[in-house]
């Protein structure tokens, strides 16, 4: 049962025409108990349900005679320096002879990745350049690598 703030009772230091039919003023309070229960409620159901969707299903898998996969290879790399010098991992490649080893690096591997990486001195035009040369090469897929930053740090 709701009360009024003000002494007196129901309709105390009120007009008439201020009280509505039958003298009763409307409550006008959001009564927040039961939503907070239920949020309670679920929000330890959630919190006891949540591991258990997380785990496994516990097996015991069977032993195969299969050979094991064989990780891949270790990855083609295009290197930039900020002088714009190219090394093919970490061995130097003179411009005119980037193409061909390239291409005797890519073999008969259409769909081969390189990863470029280049110096954040160089100019754009540079980089385009040497992307441009190795999808002379045969490469269609080429990934551009950088360093990821952390919070916090400039840039």
């Amino acid at each position: 049962m709701a009360m009024s703030p003000m002494g007196g009772g129901l309709g105390a230091g009120l007009d008439d025409d201020e009280l509505g039919e039958g003298g009763y003023r409307p409550l006008s309070e959001i009564n927040v108990t039961p939503l907070v229960d239920v949020m309670l409620v679920l929000l330890i159901v959630f919190m006891v349900a949540a591991p258990l969707m997380m785990v496994g299903v516990p097996l015991k898998l069977p032993k195969s005679s299969a050979e094991t996969v064989t990780p891949q290879a270790e990855p083609l790399v295009l290197s930039i320096d900020k002088d714009g010098k190219l090394f093919i991992l970490k061995d130097a490649v003179e411009e005119a002879d980037l193409i061909a080893r390239l291409r005797d690096l890519r073999g008969d591997k259409p769909d081969k990745v390189i990863y470029v990486r280049g110096d954040k001195a160089l100019d754009y035009g540079r980089v385009m350049q040497v992307m441009g040369w190795v999808g002379e090469a045969g490469f269609s897929r080429i990934s551009l690598v950088a360093e990821g930053q952390k919070k916090g740090e400039a840039r």
